[in-house]
């Protein structure tokens, strides 16, 4: 079965901004599905801000292996409802793949649980990303390097809880350096962050980008999913695995549901 993917734009820029708009007719998402559609073992789907619950309905995402989230301008609009919806899915095993300004996305903040914040420069300057970890499967078929002529600068220190995995790490002219392709897990959900992806410049018109992102949606691929990882059964005594007594007042009957 290939991987059923869901790339979620947020569609603002390429609807007020022209070089945006001519960098991207199809839309910002239109150009990251047809990057991945290149895998025959990805099967994609779009879904943006403007649609009903942003197009991340109960029913969408329970059909979405890997979630790709690009967001910039409205982060504040996406409903909590919505963000809450994902983070039960990605730990229940969703793979979820955040794309440049996504560090500041709800979701990406509520599954980090840290402000996500870092230094920037909108200047065009080239970035070199160096592959720092090259048995990785997201770096398969990469090069040492590989660089990007016109794009936004992100710097350290970038305020997110220690990776679980570096895989790249960015140089930009101005001299600032950046860990630009960084892993975690949630659950059963494995997170990948990617760096480079400025909506002013045509980085999702690059090769070499688009091999990273088909990469990273293979990787993010988990065929298991552990809906259990978001309960909190009370446990009877008749269900311990040793014999025990039970000694001591207690709040809840056997069975009942706890406190949330």
């Amino acid at each position: 079965m290939p991987i059923r993917t869901l790339v979620w734009g947020e569609n603002v820029h390429e609807q007020k901004n022209k070089v945006v708009a001519d960098n991207y007719p199809e839309g910002m998402h239109g150009q990251i599905a047809k990057l991945l559609s290149e895998d025959s073992n990805i099967s994609v789907k779009t879904a943006t801000l403007q649609e009903p619950e942003h197009g991340c309905t109960e029913a969408a995402l329970a059909e979405t292996d890997v979630l790709m989230w690009w967001g910039h301008a409205a982060h504040g609009d996406v409903e909590d409802v919505v963000v809450e919806r994902i983070a039960k899915r990605v730990w229940e095993g969703m793979g979820l793949i955040v794309l440049h300004s996504g560090h500041f996305s709800k979701i990406f903040k509520r599954l980090m649980g840290t402000p996500c914040a870092l230094h920037w420069r909108e200047a065009g300057e080239r970035e070199r990303v160096w592959v720092v970890n090259p048995g990785h499967p997201i770096a398969r078929g990469l090069p040492a390097h590989f660089e990007l002529e016109m794009e936004e600068m992100y710097g350290e220190p970038f305020s997110v809880p220690e990776p679980l995995e570096t895989v790249f790490i960015s140089w930009f002219q101005g001299g600032e350096a950046f860990r630009s392709g960084i892993t975690y897990r949630r659950g059963a959900g494995n997170i990948f962050y990617f760096r480079p992806g400025h909506e002013t410049y045509p980085t999702y018109h690059d090769a070499t980008v688009g091999q990273v992102l088909r990469n990273a949606v293979n990787w993010a691929y988990n065929p298991e999913s552990h809906p259990e990882l978001m309960d909190a059964p009370n446990r009877s005594i008749d269900k311990a695995l040793e014999p025990i007594e039970e000694r001591g007042p207690r709040l809840h009957a056997h069975g009942e549901e706890g406190f949330r």
